[in-house]
């Protein structure tokens, strides 16, 4: 069935009906959020404060030390030079990966930043796609969204501008976006087919996706899967390799690649040390594109 044919998804959980995770309604999908940016918010709120932000050395930890942020997005695939061109505080050691390295953005370009946090990609995309181009960052947790636009203000960045919203429902206009980046963030969604197919619908025919995320090579134990805190840390969250692959088809999207990084399970045992939740999830490039 093509993307025009596709009947609306009206009824709680029916958009996770394109892959075999559980449904989950409305009520179960507001709490994970709001753990979500309960979790996020005390990150931003402690990068400000220059501490950290009391959970462990995770994708959704800050430290107060920032040597130790810097070493985190060294190995991540960041260079020096990146880490030097964004404002202060904007580089958290959050992530697990680089989105860039696969983005191929351009001069002119309009890009989207899916949970831009303290605005870090964003800002280095801003300097790829230069004055004629655009980054809008878009986050549901206020603090981080006044820490970006703060960041943004105070380094002069004209070219980027930073949103509140979800990534299910993105305040961006239909058929606008050249490129959608995000790293680290779709994992914490409580409906990934959502976010796809609401992507599918703000990028322009032949527009793609660049995105580094935490995928599950297998299933994840319930003890795993349920613990808040790894959730929150980008791993309780993740999905299977194939399901994500169902859920890009249904949405619409072609060119699908999904490319697993072996050796990202060394920094993810560090995340959680003693869960063994590296032996289940590895963070990939997942790229796609809207057919023209």
């Amino acid at each position: 069935m093509s993307q025009e044919q596709k009947a609306p998804c009206c009824e709680p959980g029916c958009c996770d009906d394109t892959a075999n995770e559980p449904t989950k309604n409305h009520a179960e999908s507001d709490t994970i959020r709001n753990q979500v940016r309960d979790a996020y918010a005390e990150v931003a709120e402690a990068s400000n404060a220059g501490g950290g932000c009391g959970v462990e050395s995770s994708c959704c930890g800050v430290s107060d030390d920032i040597d130790i942020n810097t070493l985190n997005s060294i190995r991540l695939g960041y260079s020096q030079e990146d880490l030097a061109s964004v404002p202060e505080g904007a580089d958290m050691g959050l992530g697990c990966g680089n989105p860039r390295a696969i983005a191929s953005l351009q001069k002119g370009y309009t890009v989207v930043d899916l949970g831009s946090g303290g605005g870090f990609d964003a800002f280095l995309a801003s300097r790829e796609v230069g004055e004629t181009g655009r980054v809008i960052g878009i986050d549901m947790t206020p603090a981080m969204l006044s820490k970006a636009r703060n960041n943004a203000e105070q380094a002069g960045f004209e070219n980027v501008e930073f949103r509140l919203g979800e990534i299910e429902h993105l305040p961006v206009a239909d058929n606008s976006v050249n490129v959608i980046i995000s790293n680290c963030v779709i994992n914490l969604s409580p409906n990934k087919p959502q976010v796809f197919q609401d992507a599918y619908r703000v990028l322009q025919p032949g527009g793609r996706l660049a995105i580094s995320d935490v995928v599950a090579t297998i299933e994840l134990p319930e003890e795993l899967r349920n613990d808040e805190k790894l959730y929150a840390g980008c791993m309780g969250g993740a999905s299977l390799i194939e399901d994500l692959e169902t859920m890009l088809d249904d949405a619409g999207f072609s060119h699908i690649s999904i490319t697993p990084k072996d050796e990202s399970r060394e920094f993810i045992r560090d995340w959680a040390p003693g869960s063994g939740v590296e032996n289940y999830v590895v963070s990939a490039y997942i790229e796609a594109v809207k057919p023209a």
